[in-house]
């Protein structure tokens, strides 16, 4: 899996940044992508990347600012202009659905697929036979969510040469022990799969947060996360203004990795006051608590 940024902004888009919208590739599971909200020009974004939006499978909103959802419709009604028909769902704060069908509904807009939007509170909000997604509150103007994303543990090898030694023949029944099931033999014999299975590979797990300045649900949300993004509006310096608006500063989300326990760190959504030039100063401030941070640009891709 890898997290492609197709923008890195806060508030406004610059020259060098568009604002915020991140997208999950999930290579190696299925071939279709989430994305983390959709600024405004995030189909534009696409255009220059490897996204394309009939792969696109679910949306999370962290919340409803204008930098994170004013790409929606332009997003969903291009992609029934291209002839899309796969079911897209969108999961998202009270107000999200009033927002894109009121929006679809003034412009005259229609859709081509099969368009679900779920309304979430803190919880579990989605959960299949590879990810789980839970959403935790964060401290913000207006409700923001971050989602801590799991993969559910992949089951070990399967140990074919002892099945059979033990006179169990290739068939239908060995991929029901590779997904550790119980089987019975033709002659009566019970059969468990985990019994034959190799050590389980641990899945990835990825918390992306939405706005926020520092909040106790920070160590929850990343606790122990393989990947953990975000925000770094603001520089030290500038901490209590990033704070006043419901921001955090490069060393306030480092402290938040460091507490978390996180692995890695990837620092996002700038303020559109800064230029390159100033990246690997603020990178710095972020290294000093947490060395092993990187920032995301535009285009960026971090492989999990």
């Amino acid at each position: 899996m890898e997290l492609l940024f197709l923008g890195t902004g806060a508030g406004t888009p610059s020259r060098q940044r568009n604002v915020t919208s991140i997208a999950l590739n999930l290579h190696g599971v299925r071939s279709r992508c989430w994305l983390f909200d959709c600024g405004e020009g995030t189909q534009h974004q696409m255009m220059r990347s490897s996204v394309k939006s009939g792969k696109i499978e679910k949306i999370f909103i962290t919340h409803l600012h204008g930098d994170h959802i004013f790409g929606l419709p332009g997003l969903l009604t291009s992609r029934s202009m291209n002839g899309i028909s796969d079911t897209m769902t969108i999961y998202g704060p009270k107000g999200i659905r009033s927002f894109v069908e009121t929006t679809l509904s003034l412009s005259g807009s229609w859709l081509t697929f099969p368009l679900e939007i779920v309304e979430i509170e803190a919880g579990e909000v989605f959960n299949d036979e590879h990810f789980r997604v839970t959403a935790y509150p964060l401290t913000h103007p207006v409700e923001c969510y971050g989602f801590r994303i799991e993969e559910h543990d992949k089951p070990g090898a399967l140990d074919a040469e002892r099945l059979l030694a033990d006179g169990i023949k290739p068939g239908a029944l060995f991929q029901q022990l590779k997904l550790g099931k119980t089987v019975t033999m033709e002659d009566g014999r019970v059969v468990e799969g985990k019994a034959y299975l190799g050590p389980a590979t641990k899945g990835v797990t990825l918390a992306i947060f939405g706005d926020t300045s520092p909040t106790p649900a920070a160590s929850e949300l990343a606790a122990g996360a393989d990947v953990m993004v975000h925000e770094a509006t603001l520089e030290a310096a500038m901490e209590e203004k990033a704070n006043g608006r419901g921001h955090s500063s490069t060393v306030q989300a480092a402290m938040a990795a460091k507490q978390a326990g996180a692995k890695r760190l990837i620092v996002t959504h700038l303020s559109s006051r800064y230029l390159r030039e100033d990246s690997e100063r603020l990178l710095a401030e972020c290294r000093e608590i947490f060395p092993n941070t990187e920032m995301a640009h535009d285009f960026s891709v971090f492989r999990l």
